[in-house]
């Protein structure tokens, strides 16, 4: 097909109008346009001259024959519509997976974790620590009696309340 047209004077006659219209657009804007519209009015020959229209010609044809051949073929629209099936598939699946749901994998994991002690089998973990006694800070007593003390008791307990301290 890139034999049937006749691409020299294709090419000149597309480099010649450009440069018409790179004298026109010289004497209208100024120098540097009339150089940048006379630069792309000499690129269709220099592809020409050095081969480049050929392969230029023929990735367009390739272009446009897939597209063709995607918009009017039916088993391109059919795998396209598996392809979509798969992507919301793989979303809905996403969304799933991230959801604590009763019955799911992670909440039943839980709960076997939470049964067997993390130590060796037979031995608690708190066999091997001392006991600890259930006395009260100081601080906390401290402040305990000192609220009964202060006027501002309630205000206080609000803050905390709040995260305020």
């Amino acid at each position: 097909m890139y034999g049937d047209i006749a691409w020299l004077p294709l090419c000149i006659g597309v480099t010649g109008a450009g440069m018409v219209l790179s004298f026109l657009a010289f004497r209208r804007r100024g120098v540097a346009a009339g150089m940048r519209v006379g630069a792309w009015a000499l690129l269709p020959l220099a592809a020409y001259l050095t081969g480049a229209l050929s392969a230029l010609w023929t990735i367009g044809a390739t272009v446009v024959g897939f597209v063709t051949g995607l918009v009017l073929n039916p088993a391109v629209w059919a795998g396209i519509a598996v392809a979509g099936l798969s992507a919301v598939l793989f979303v809905v699946s996403g969304v799933i997976r991230g959801r604590k749901l009763s019955g799911g994998r992670k909440l039943r994991g839980r709960k076997k974790a939470a049964e067997e002690p993390a130590g060796p089998a037979g031995v608690q973990p708190s066999a091997n620590k001392p006991p600890v006694a259930a006395k009260p800070q100081p601080a906390v007593a401290a402040q305990k009696e000192r609220k009964g003390d202060d006027d501002f008791a309630d205000i206080e307990a609000l803050l905390k309340r709040r995260g305020i301290s």
